[in-house]
């Protein structure tokens, strides 16, 4: 069973997510210390029965949702501090809940990408550079690496709100 707001696992997951927005939001990073420890956290509230999923599904929460966001990080697309927060994501809300996790924090990463790009009066590039994207998947990571700093935009925040979402959904 996934975390729900009055589960600790919930408020651990919370308050995670929101420590990891404020500093990505700030430094363009995700400390290893805040990962780490909110990936401690979810074990260990397993391991004392707390969060509603056994330590099993807890770890291969933490495996599973690494290996989600590698491919990204493999692209260039995030940033190491991306796929761990994800994994440690994981190990709070467990095997079962991390896919639609990932799966809305795609949706809200894209929703915040193109909100970042009305800001930046790039909406047109932004489009652009998806649709050359989408047109020749082969070539990804060198537009993505090739794109200019200036599009580039934290996502902890839209891992923060398609974990939470997910957890809440459960």
């Amino acid at each position: 069973m996934p975390p729900h707001a009055s589960n600790p696992a919930f408020v651990a997951l919370a308050a995670g997510a929101l420590a990891a927005t404020v500093v990505d939001i700030r430094t363009r990073r995700i400390p290893n210390v805040l990962t780490g420890s909110m990936a401690a956290i979810g074990v260990a509230l397993a391991a004392a029965g707390l969060s509603g999923i056994s330590v099993a599904a807890s770890l291969a929460g933490m495996v599973a949702g690494l290996l989600l966001m590698l491919p990204g990080y493999a692209l260039g697309a995030t940033g190491a501090g991306d796929v761990k927060l994800m994994a440690a994501v994981g190990t709070v809300i467990g095997i079962h809940v991390i896919v639609n996790a990932f799966l809305f924090t795609a949706l809200a990463g894209g929703v915040l990408a193109i909100a970042v790009a009305l800001r930046r009066r790039r909406l047109g590039t932004t489009l652009s550079g998806t649709s050359r994207l989408i047109a020749s998947p082969a070539g990804a990571r060198q537009e993505i690496q090739g794109a200019a700093k200036a599009s580039r935009f934290a996502y902890g925040p839209a891992i923060a709100l398609g974990s939470v979402i997910a957890a809440l959904m459960g």
